[in-house]
């Protein structure tokens, strides 16, 4: 341990690149913390029976922090590493964790969600970067989006905690889970003081036998001869010479070319993460299945909780396979699929529905069409299996993987930030959507797919399979509005070839030099 971490852990890539994923899974416990508590009775009377509005604030107070928290890890992850910024995460949302159960009012339950949000946010921004920087090249897709299967771990653990609590009459049937919610942080920020630093922030901060010391343990058994461990050393160190001599970096590197146009992939990624409708369907199912003639508290709740265990199991065919099928054809698939089952929803709630009251509330709902509200739940449930095998993974890692290390923490959390900013505009608006325009909420969640689709045919090349550093070769091939020409192999290179061009930047720097004098 005199390394500052355990050797045998890092050895291990999946225990290593899985563990700061309970980082996701506490956005995950979040949507959970909410969504079973909507028609929650002792909910309701403690926070004043909030209408859809002030419901959708609530909820939205959680992104709004998690914006702010993604934007600091900008500055936080670079200047003390990505391992601390982790562990601080995992502080945070303890302390707003407690906040929350604590809550007497809306006052304070607001200002509970929005700490969590913060360190959710930071743990959103922070995590797909460590794990792309400490993970070898044919696995990284696979362990990055690992990210995405604890969070919809967190959605269904926490699902079925809020409903063996809601047996339980009064404040106890929502602040028992709200409490519960805290041991994953302590175990997060306890569990990471024993994993090794991101080895590329490590040379970056002028560590170098350090970084050499801890990729020879993550990916050569503790030999750092092993090739595999010399051609990651080699590559880092080359790229982070190179980003050196650009420059001190600053937030206008992300307005550079070449570089601003990764910045709008990987936002643009992540809004349309949040676009597809997908979060919506977590947060606010019971009002979905409401409105297709789904009623009872009881019947409601295990209907929910079946979309949840289909969210979990349809994200392991992606973890597995991701880097084998490859981002692109997962991305265009799951689009597709998103918005034909969302236009199948609203069309069947558009022709059957109409406006009623379900527990006094004006609901557009299907009254005497068994048949038709079984298809919107089947429809809900394919909508939710489409999204987990697919946007769900790679939603998280291709941001991670697209930006050169001079500014990925930088422009990861800015990608992130979009994602919680799509969120945040969201959550807020759609319970006083669906309680306007009703099944019409769901044709515009189908357009924005079928947009998604085809920004990601012309715009996004594929990038499995390659180092971190390969991928600059990816976008130096140009190609942005024909991304389906860039070939699998582009980029891929050989040990002897990186050191070559090492001994190339290194003669140019010397005649530069003596040029100079």
């Amino acid at each position: 341990m005199g390394k500052g971490y355990s050797a045998a852990i890092a050895s291990n890539p999946y225990i290593v690149g899985s563990f700061a994923c309970i980082g996701g899974g506490l956005f995950g416990l979040d949507i959970s913390s909410m969504s079973g508590v909507l028609n929650n009775d002792a909910y309701k009377n403690t926070f004043g029976n909030p209408n859809p509005t002030v419901q959708g604030g609530i909820v939205a107070a959680m992104p709004a922090g998690s914006f702010g928290g993604a934007l600091l890890v900008s500055y936080l992850a670079d200047l003390i590493g990505r391992k601390k910024t982790i562990i601080i995460s995992g502080i945070v949302w303890v302390i707003g964790s407690i906040l929350q159960c604590a809550a007497v009012d809306r006052g304070m339950l607001i200002t509970g969600r929005v700490i969590s949000g913060f360190s959710v946010g930071m743990a959103s921004a922070v995590v797909p970067v460590y794990q792309s920087e400490i993970t070898a090249p044919a696995i990284r897709g696979r362990i990055v989006s690992l990210q995405q299967w604890s969070i919809t771990w967190g959605i269904l653990i926490q699902y079925f905690i809020e409903f063996g609590c809601s047996y339980i009459d009064g404040v106890a049937s929502f602040r028992i889970p709200w409490g519960l919610q805290m041991i994953p942080a302590i175990i997060l920020s306890v569990g990471m003081l024993i994993f090794p630093e991101s080895p590329r922030w490590l040379i970056d901060h002028h560590r170098e036998e350090d970084a050499l010391e801890v990729l020879a343990d993550l990916h050569g058994g503790g030999d750092p001869k092993n090739e595999l461990v010399q051609l990651e050393f080699e590559e880092i160190k080359q790229q982070v010479y190179f980003e050196r001599s650009e420059g001190a970096k600053s937030f206008g590197d992300l307005l550079r070319p070449g570089v601003l146009h990764r910045v709008s992939l990987g936002a643009s990624l992540q809004m349309w993460s949040q676009l597809s409708g997908m979060n919506i369907m977590m947060y606010y199912i019971v009002y979905v299945f409401q409105g297709a003639g789904l009623t009872g508290r009881r019947g409601n709740l295990i209907a929910d909780s079946v979309q949840y265990v289909l969210n979990v199991a349809f994200t392991v065919p992606a973890i597995i396979y991701i880097d084998k099928w490859g981002r692109r054809p997962m991305l265009l698939a799951g689009t597709i699929f998103m918005a034909f089952f969302l236009f199948l929803v609203g069309g069947l709630q558009g022709h059957f529905g109409e406006w009623g009251l379900v527990d006094g509330s004006r609901v557009w709902v299907i009254n005497g069409h068994g048949s038709v509200t079984r298809g919107i739940i089947v429809c809900s449930y394919l909508f939710v299996c489409s999204f987990a095998i697919t946007m769900g993974p790679v939603s998280w890692t291709y941001p991670a993987e697209i930006f050169p290390m001079r500014v990925r923490a930088k422009a990861v959390s800015f990608s992130t930030a979009s994602n919680w900013a799509f969120n945040f505009a969201l959550a807020w608006a759609v319970p006083p959507g669906l309680s306007n325009i009703a099944f019409k909420t769901y044709f515009i969640f189908g357009t924005f797919n079928a947009a998604a689709f085809i920004h990601i045919f012309f715009m996004f090349p594929e990038t499995a399979g390659r180092t971190l550093e390969e991928i600059e070769d990816v976008f130096a091939q140009g190609h942005m509005f024909t991304a389906w020409r860039v070939d699998r192999s582009v980029g891929k290179k050989t040990l002897d070839q990186i050191v070559e061009e090492r001994k190339d930047y290194v003669e140019d720097e010397k005649s530069d030099d003596k040029a100079s004098v």
